[in-house]
């Protein structure tokens, strides 16, 4: 299947100069976070087809005002067309009073409370803003991974992990694209990026 994933920055190359050849064959956008409302619903009627999506660290408003005709995964493992996304977005918590920021012990909570439908379906694709810590990641607290998608990736072997929040601008040798040693492939869609996924197969 092939996806749209996108995070963080309004591409112009999507946004401003927009054409069908550009995304033709995508089947799915997947939003990492921290995008515009405005700019996502502009993404789903231009390529025309659904959308998931979690929250990043900058998307309080989309708690109360999500983005029309987008399918939030948070906290969900969603089958679509047979593949199964895992949704946990949201930063390491570096600031009181944010909706989507949270502690190392937090992110690990929520994902055991999707540890038995995980257990039973499994998991091809984690959908995060955040990176794993040690993938992808950086020394400043606002920035830093999270051990708990490790511990998924170990456990569940996706095919592929979706994350953004580190913006491949900030000029520290940002990789794009990174191999886990559980075999899950790790993508930063900061910007947007074109991927395969495969479909399911015993892994």
């Amino acid at each position: 299947m092939k996806i749209l994933a996108v995070a963080d920055v309004e591409s112009r190359i999507l946004y401003d100069h927009f054409t069908k050849e550009r995304v033709e064959g995508v089947e799915l956008i997947v939003s990492c976070g921290d995008l515009k409302p405005g700019y996502l619903d502009f993404l789903i009627t231009m390529v025309n087809v659904p959308m998931l999506y979690v929250r990043g660290n900058h998307d309080d408003n989309l708690n109360k005002e999500p983005p029309a005709g987008a399918i939030c995964i948070e906290d969900k493992i969603y089958n679509y067309k047979g593949i199964r996304f895992m949704g946990l977005g949201g930063s390491m918590k570096y600031r009181k009073n944010c909706l989507n920021m949270y502690s190392e012990t937090h992110m690990q909570l929520r994902a055991a409370r999707l540890a038995p439908k995980a257990a039973v379906c499994g998991v091809d694709v984690l959908v995060t803003h955040a990176p794993a810590k040690g993938y992808g990641d950086l020394e400043d607290l606002p920035h830093h991974g999270f051990e708990t998608f490790n511990n998924v990736m170990n456990r569940y072997r996706p095919a592929v992990m979706l994350h953004g929040h580190v913006h491949t601008n900030y000029g520290r040798n940002i990789r794009t694209s990174i191999d886990h040693p559980s075999g899950t492939k790790i993508i930063n869609a900061c910007g947007y990026q074109i991927i395969d996924i495969p479909e399911h197969e015993e892994r």
